[in-house]
C-alpha cells in the first residue's frame, strides 16, 4: 500500500514537473520572457488548462484567436507568419499531455523500483533535466546554453552534496568531472570530424552544406551527461547511444518509406534524445548493464 502510495505521488509529481517543461519548452527556444502557460499566439491559458493533460480533459485544448487591426500589426510590427498564427496556431499538440504522462510514468517507476532514496531525489532533477533538452531538440533542433549551464552547475553541487554510494564506497566528485570530460571530449573529436566531413562533402558537391553531422550542442549534452553518471558509465552509455542512434534513422527511413517520402541523404537529424536514452539506461540501470556486457 505504501509503494501504491508513493507511486501515486510521484506521477502527480512527474505532471505538474512535465506542465513545467512544456511551460519552459514554449518560450526558451524563441528566447521570449517566461511567461504563466499559454495557447501557441501566446494567449493565457486559464489556470485548470495549465497543465496540458488538464487542457485535452477538460476541453480547453484550443484557445481563442487574436484578431488585429492594421494599425496594431503596424506598431507590433509583425511578420505575415506571425500575424497567422495569432488568428489561427491556438490549439495545444498532443506534445503537451505527451510529457506530462511521461513524466508521471517515469517518476513512479523510479519510486517504485528498488533504488536507494538519497539518489532518487537526484535522478528527478537529472530526468527533469534531461526531458527539457530532449523536447527542445525534438521540436527546433537547439540544444541552448541557457538550459546547459545552470543544468551543469545544479548537476555538479547535487553529485557533491549527495553523492553516490557504491559497494566500494562513496564515488569522488572527480569521477564525475571526468565523465564530464570524457563525455564532452568524444563528442567534440566526433563534431570535429562531421564538420570536415560536411565541407569535404561540399567540395565534391560544388555548393554549400547548412546541416552539419554533430552540431555543438550535442558536445555540450554529452558533458552535461557525462557529469551526471561519471567516466565508467558515460564510456558504455556512449556506446549504446552509437547503437540507438543508428537504430532511430534507420527506423526514421522505413518511416519516410512508410509514409510515400523519399529519405534525403545526409538530412540532419536530432542526436540528442539518443545521448539521453543512453544516459538514462546508466543512470538507472548501471549495474544491470554492467553485468550483462560481463
Amino acid at each position: 500500500m505504501t509503494e501504491v502510495l508513493a507511486a501515486i505521488g510521484a506521477a502527480m509529481l512527474g505532471i505538474v514537473i512535465g506542465a513545467i517543461i512544456n511551460a519552459l519548452s514554449d518560450d526558451l527556444p524563441h528566447r521570449n520572457k517566461l511567461r504563466l502557460p499559454h495557447y501557441p499566439n501566446g494567449v493565457p491559458r486559464p489556470m485548470l488548462a495549465w497543465s496540458g493533460l488538464m487542457a485535452f480533459l477538460t476541453g480547453l485544448r484550443e484557445g481563442p484567436s487574436i484578431q488585429l487591426s492594421e494599425e496594431e500589426e503596424k506598431s507590433r510590427d509583425l511578420s505575415l507568419s506571425e500575424i497567422a498564427s495569432l488568428a489561427y496556431d491556438t490549439k495545444l499538440s498532443w506534445r503537451y499531455p505527451l510529457v506530462e504522462i511521461g513524466m508521471a510514468l517515469l517518476l513512479a517507476f523510479v519510486v517504485i523500483y528498488p533504488f536507494e532514496e538519497p539518489r532518487i531525489v537526484v535522478w528527478i532533477v537529472f530526468l527533469s533535466i534531461l526531458m527539457l533538452i530532449t523536447v527542445i531538440d525534438l521540436e527546433h533542433r537547439l540544444i541552448l546554453f541557457v538550459v546547459i549551464i545552470p543544468a551543469v552547475i545544479v548537476t555538479f553541487i547535487l553529485n557533491l552534496a549527495l553523492p553516490e554510494v557504491t559497494e566500494d564506497g562513496e564515488r569522488p566528485i572527480m569521477e564525475f568531472v571526468y565523465g564530464a570530460l570524457v563525455g564532452g571530449g568524444i563528442f567534440y573529436i566526433l563534431y570535429l570530424g562531421g564538420m570536415v566531413f560536411v565541407r569535404i562533402l561540399a567540395m565534391l558537391r560544388g555548393h554549400y552544406i547548412q546541416e552539419v553531422a554533430f552540431g555543438f550542442g550535442d558536445v555540450m549534452l554529452a558533458f552535461l551527461c557525462g557529469l551526471m553518471i561519471g567516466w565508467r558509465a558515460m564510456t558504455i552509455a556512449i556506446f549504446i547511444t552509437v547503437f540507438v542512434g543508428a537504430a532511430g534513422a534507420i527506423l526514421y527511413m522505413i518511416y519516410r518509406a512508410v509514409r510515400g517520402r523519399r529519405y534525403a541523404m545526409y538530412t540532419a537529424l536530432p542526436y540528442g534524445p539518443y545521448i539521453v536514452i543512453g544516459t538514462v539506461i546508466l543512470m538507472l540501470f548501471a549495474d544491470e548493464v554492467r553485468e550483462f556486457f560481463q
